[in-house]
């Protein structure tokens, strides 16, 4: 795998993780990863914006891209919703009308 599909992997891993665990980051490190991974503005565009310096908001992704491993780490929770799509898509075969509605209620969740 090339480092550039390395990066494109990492860049959708975090962005998944941002998602699930965004709720138990600080306001400043939602902003600065939003602007960062989600709006794809460099470390010195996000600076300007902000009116911080450059060393700041790479001290801040940094941090909040080590927190959001940590917590996944720690909660599981990205690891979890993929067995409960595997589980779903093998169960989503199912003839059984009870699993088939058992099956439209975890989609909506998941």
């Amino acid at each position: 795998m090339t480092n550039m599909t390395n990066g494109l992997n990492n860049k959708v891993e975090l962005s998944v993780l941002f998602r699930l665990y965004k709720n138990l980051l600080t306001s400043k490190q939602i902003d600065y990863f939003e602007l960062y991974n989600e709006e794809d503005l460099s470390l010195q565009e996000i600076a300007l914006e902000l009116n911080v310096s450059r060393a700041a908001v790479h001290d801040s992704i940094t941090k909040t891209t080590k927190l959001l491993y940590e917590f996944e780490e720690k909660l599981r929770l990205h690891q979890q919703v993929n067995m409960i799509q595997e589980i779903v898509k093998s169960a989503s075969q199912s003839e059984n009308e009870e699993v088939k509605k058992i099956i439209e209620k975890l989609e909506k969740i998941i």
